[in-house]
């Protein structure tokens, strides 16, 4: 909803800055400690982060209290590199080759549900609200069903007693000494690969500070955030699902899945972020208006404002779906999925972190979306160099058949 759903949107976007920057250092070492420790563990201790977030902006209600809320966040930025980190070398390493488009697809469907849900809570609670931010109701919702689901962590099986679709068991190694582990993740910083795709990785979190906070803070009421964030989400549920189908299909090889879906999400960027710069021409950062004067849905003109707001959605699933697909196709393996998801959400982390905080400084919002535009386009060459080098099939290189496992799958199904 932008701010935190907060009036004051500077201390949401510090807390953020605070969150992002140790997310990044979190995230060179989570993948680390999610290989030591196991995904069930470390998902659960990180996702409790997210509870303490949501308390202390439960506690600014009442007290006005930034420093809480931003060591809050500075908090919840370890503990979701912890939670994304372990997610990631899931999603990643537990399908069968030709099933991890659908698997990714199916993830972020469900996630983006949480969304939704999250969407409603706060429109219902505050539909006829003028106050300009949420009530306690909606910050103590979301503190239940974050506790509820940092819990629910600790239902996960161990990736022992894991097996694909096609009977073979997920490959796991013996837990790493901490040596061993620093030494791979240095390694990253020397994989060309990871190098070509960290301008995709920067980038794909840059633009949630101007979308929240310089669109749908700036110019919408309280209701119409919460309106326009149900959609937002709803529809990457519907990006995600569809275009991991596309990334799996059967008829193309895997090398023409990543570059179709590349070439796809490139044309994406530039339809949506066009009619955005069409859309920022109609106001600027001067135009403070209190949340009563602010763009309501009922008004005419709204439902064209709403399918570009939408459309951001779409767009942000299809990028960070096809982000996680490329580093699939790239191994098979979760300690080195561990590592790879770890360094893209370090990085990822640190663009966003620079994000909030260029915002949290009163940078123009003209501004912000051209950098944010410029970024996405600047990402395209990276991408496309890792895009040429996926093969039909790890498999061969890894010491698996992959005549067996085809075999199996088919079997299978």
């Amino acid at each position: 909803m932008g701010g935190g759903g907060q009036v004051d949107v500077e201390v949401a976007s510090n807390a953020n800055v605070a969150l992002y920057t140790l997310f990044s250092v979190g995230g060179l070492i989570a993948g680390g400690i999610v290989n030591i420790i196991g995904p069930r563990i470390a998902m659960a201790i990180g996702a409790s982060t997210y509870a303490l977030y949501a308390g202390s902006l439960l506690s600014y209600n009442h007290n006005q209290n930034r420093g809480f809320v931003i060591s809050a966040g500075a908090i919840l930025g370890f503990g979701a590199a912890l939670v994304w980190t372990g997610q990631g070398a899931i999603l990643t390493s537990y399908p069968s080759e030709r099933n991890k488009g659908k698997y990714i697809g199916i993830f972020w469907a469900i996630f983006n549900t949480g969304a939704v849900l999250g969407s409603i809570l706060p429109l219902a609670l505050n539909w006829h609200s003028t106050a300009g931010s949420v009530n306690d109701g909606t910050y103590i919702g979301f503190l239940i069903l974050m506790i509820f689901g940092s819990l629910s962590a600790l239902a996960l099986l161990p990736p022992s007693r894991v097996f694909h679709t096609d009977g073979h068991p997920v490959q796991v190694q013996k837990f790493p000494t901490w040596k061993t582990e620093s030494a791979e993740i240095i390694k990253l910083f020397l994989d060309w690969k990871m190098i070509a795709l960290s301008p995709m990785f920067l980038a794909s979190n840059w633009f949630y500070a101007y979308q929240f906070n310089d669109v749908n803070a700036a110019y919408f009421n309280v209701r119409t955030r919460a309106f326009n964030n149900l959609w937002y989400w709803f529809f990457q549920i519907l990006g995600a699902t569809g275009f991991g189908i596309f990334l799996d299909a059967a008829f193309l090889t895997r090398p023409k899945r990543a570059l179709y879906g590349l070439v796809i999400l490139f044309a994406s960027i530039m339809v949506t972020w066009a009619g955005g710069l069409a859309f920022q021409l109609k106001y600027t950062r001067n135009d403070n208006k209190e949340d009563k004067d602010k763009r309501d849905l009922f008004e005419s003109g709204y439902v064209g404002e709403l399918i570009l707001y939408l459309s951001y959605g779409l767009n942000d699933a299809m990028y960070q779906c096809y982000a996680y697909w490329i580093m699939g196709a790239l191994t098979n393996d979760p300690s080195k999925l561990s590592r790879y998801n770890g360094f893209y959400k370090a990085v990822q982390s640190a663009g966003a972190a620079i994000s909030w905080r260029i915002d949290a400084v009163g940078a123009s919002f003209i501004s912000q979306l051209l950098v944010c535009w410029a970024l996405l386009i600047v990402s395209i060459p990276g991408m496309f160099a890792v895009a040429r080098k996926v093969r039909d099939t790890c498999y061969d290189s890894e010491g698996i058949d992959n005549e067996v496992v085809t075999a199996r799958t088919e079997e299978k199904e």
